[in-house]
């Protein structure tokens, strides 16, 4: 009898820790697909970017107006209109951007952002909607003195904190001393005042902050970037997003309006 009994509670515990097993798994995977349906479901789909980054994001006043422009944004909203909902932008530092991503503060980054194996381990990431060079960008003044990797040596070095610059500046150039600030246009005052030798920054970047700085140049250093380019990064388990944000990228790269907008932002 006491057997029976024993049985019959142990029968019972375990179907119940099956349940509560299948209840778990049931849940991940709701989880797993949510991301897309809740941002639908919000009618908003809220986008992280660091608008110190021109052609990407930048500020620009336009009829009188402080407005986020550049190649990223215009992106963000093919990205909101394929989902048939409104765009909000979320301006912050570029170091905050996967926290505030993982925290559910953002739906997304669009950010010029390098899908590398440290923040692979994070958060996922799109197709590569673009591919750009690492440059190096130095005052005018000093373009006899820098033209190899190993001239840096030694050297203050700027880039962007927690950026793709900063591990190419503490791998590639031995004994830089690193400038790491997360406003870029703080590091062309760096560059501008003689604090810093040289700024390593993607191509496009450089090659604005050039144009509006005419004492600065881009010396013939390059760095191949290794990571394959630009992507969108989104939380962890959400292919629904993914797929319906590669769609986007799809969509704007056979149709020419991506290197339209790359145009654009750059003149």
């Amino acid at each position: 009898m006491k057997n029976g009994i024993m049985k019959k509670i142990f029968t019972t515990a375990l179907v119940g820790v099956m349940s509560l097993s299948l209840i778990a798994c049931g849940a991940k995977d709701e989880t797993a697909t949510d991301s897309l349906t809740a941002i639908k479901e919000n009618k908003k789909v809220i986008v992280g970017l660091s608008a110190d980054y021109a052609p990407y994001e930048s500020h620009s006043m336009i009829d009188g107006k402080d407005e986020i422009v550049g190649f990223d944004v215009d992106l963000a909203k093919e990205v909101a209109k394929d989902m048939g909902v409104e765009l909000e932008i979320k301006e912050m530092s570029f170091d905050a951007l996967i926290g505030a991503l993982k925290a559910g503060q953002i739906d997304m980054i669009i950010s010029g952002m390098n899908p590398d194996d440290e923040r692979r381990k994070e958060i996922d990431f799109s197709d590569i909607y673009y591919e750009a060079q690492h440059a190096v960008l130095i005052n005018a003044v000093d373009k006899e003195k820098y033209k190899t990797v190993a001239d840096l040596n030694g050297l203050k070095i700027g880039a962007q904190l927690a950026s793709t610059q900063q591990a190419i500046a503490k791998e590639k150039v031995e004994g830089a001393e690193l400038t790491l600030l997360a406003d870029v246009n703080n590091l062309i005052l760096e560059l501008k005042t003689g604090k810093v030798s040289a700024i390593i920054t993607e191509e496009p970047v450089a090659k604005i902050a050039v144009k509006t700085n005419p004492e600065m140049i881009l010396s013939g250093i390059s760095f191949k970037d290794e990571t394959g380019g630009n992507a969108i990064g989104l939380k962890k388990d959400s292919p629904e997003l993914v797929a319906q944000v590669n769609e986007t990228i799809k969509r704007v790269k056979e149709s020419g309006d991506l290197d339209k907008f790359i145009i654009e932002a750059n003149e």
